[in-house]
């Protein structure tokens, strides 16, 4: 009920967000919301891995992602946490249509990955994706330095969020990437930073994200968040 003053508190503060899309009415309402507002809010469109109960409709997709304010496919992947009897090989099948969208509209893609890391990574090696700018973003990226290596050679960046915050787990990860293929997230309203941990996330605490990465790093705020947000205006084409 309060979706207008939490992202009026992101854009007063200078941060803009990209609202993913993970099924058909996700990403439909993800391009209305962003066309509420003038500037700061963009969208994606895409199924994600766990909601493959949906039939990937490529032509709905295709129509939705030529939205102006759409700037990426996705979010799509690989999820085998808890992967349900019989749904790789269709986890995999619709996955690749998304790809191939991805390549056919020239939007990076917005890949989601969870315990499938070599699996995604043979994937892409496979149907290997040129996107002008790049040809996208691991969110949340939970991969060893290894994967972020192979991962980096087919030019693909990494976003990273609040967990970071409360576990050293990632540290080392971060420290591997180069910074032009670092970009902040949220995942909100899911896994708030410290000091906000237990309660509802939003875009505005990305900044304690900044913060974290430049004490990992040993740099200054400004300059991480400078840099994160021209590597997202470069990937995403963001205007």
């Amino acid at each position: 009920n309060d979706r207008d003053a939490l992202i009026r508190r992101a854009l007063d503060a200078g941060i803009w967000m990209i609202n993913v899309g993970t099924d058909r009415d996700m990403s439909k309402s993800a391009i209305d919301l962003a066309h509420k507002y003038e500037a700061g809010v963009f969208a994606t469109v895409g199924l994600h891995p766990t909601d493959i109960n949906e039939k990937f409709d490529y032509n709905f997709y295709k129509k939705l992602a030529q939205d102006s304010k759409v700037v990426a496919i996705g979010e799509c992947g690989l999820d085998y946490f808890r992967l349900a009897k019989d749904t790789k090989n269709k986890q995999v099948e619709i996955f690749v249509k998304q790809i191939e969208l991805s390549r056919e509209i020239k939007k990076p893609l917005m890949i989601h990955c969870r315990e499938a890391f070599a699996d995604l990574i043979a994937i892409l090696k496979a149907n290997a994706v040129t996107i002008p700018l790049a040809p996208g973003v691991i969110h949340f990226f939970s991969g060893t330095t290894e994967d972020a290596k192979k991962l980096m050679d087919l030019g693909f960046a990494f976003s990273f969020g609040g967990v970071l915050t409360f576990t050293n787990d990632y540290d080392e990860v971060v420290k591997h990437i180069p910074l032009d293929r670092v970009l902040l997230e949220t995942d909100a309203p899911y896994v708030a930073p410290v000091p906000h941990r237990g309660k509802r996330n939003e875009p505005a605490y990305v900044e304690e994200v900044a913060r974290k990465i430049a004490k990992i790093l040993n740099k200054d705020f400004e300059e991480i968040a400078e840099t994160t947000t021209q590597n997202a205006i470069r990937i995403f084409g963001l205007k």
